[in-house]
């Protein structure tokens, strides 16, 4: 065990593989020309690392076309990704968080395919103070009346349920050191909010944009003010 955590931890320890889960932590795919650019680093390079990431399962490739693009292989490598993220020490921490240019994604933004940052807390606090989710262990329970809020948004609890993913989790955001919503449930409650216009997406960023409309029917659902 101690010599595959080795393995794993030494392939997420390198700057460039470290730069590429990092840029994909966002849910999309990026094609190789795509991360070499992120990573600041040349094609030859870009595809050495991407293809030490896919052997060891972390990132899965699809070819379409002549491109291929890689992504996370599971929600569970976004989950670890932004762990991490919640080991670095307080003061450096605070260092990253309070700089201008993570404002944006310090608020609101998206952490793989669910709602992070102060505004995915905030979400979350309120749900379990609602009674609607209920932490136990390392889990969300939904509760009675957690099954009624969702379905009256045309979430089916149901065939979230029924997949081979976690249902609820929670998951530690690495810029407020308190937990969010994961899972598929998360996902699916983000998808819905994003349907709804309550939430834009910015182009080629996490960041999350909370809309006139959303900060209005939250505080009118949810009592919150985002």
């Amino acid at each position: 065990m101690e010599k595959e955590i080795g393995y794993i931890t030494a392939l997420i320890g390198d700057p460039v593989r470290t730069n590429i889960l990092w840029t994909l932590l966002d849910g999309r795919a990026f094609t190789a020309t795509e991360l070499a650019v992120r990573a600041d680093t040349s094609p030859q390079n870009i595809s050495m690392h991407l293809a030490k990431l896919v052997n060891a399962n972390l990132l899965n490739v699809e070819r379409q076309g002549r491109h291929k693009y890689y992504k996370l292989s599971t929600p569970e490598v976004a989950h670890v990704i932004e762990s991490i993220g919640s080991l670095i020490p307080d003061g450096k921490r605070k260092e990253i968080v309070d700089h201008a240019t993570n404002t944006s994604i310090r608020y609101c933004r998206t952490c793989y395919d669910h709602l992070a940052g102060k505004v995915g807390v905030i979400l979350t606090e309120k749900l379990e103070q609602l009674k609607i989710i209920e932490l136990h262990s390392s889990t969300y329970n939904l509760t009675k009346k957690g099954n009624f809020f969702f379905s009256e948004l045309g979430i089916d609890v149901d065939t979230l349920k029924s997949k081979r993913r976690s249902f609820a989790r929670p998951c530690l955001d690495w810029s407020e050191r308190k937990y969010h919503l994961a899972g598929s449930l998360g996902a699916a409650f983000l998808d819905k909010m994003l349907s709804m216009d309550y939430f834009r997406r910015v182009k080629g960023s996490r960041a999350i944009v909370v809309t006139s409309k959303g900060q209005s029917d939250l505080y009118n659902k949810l009592k919150i003010t985002v």
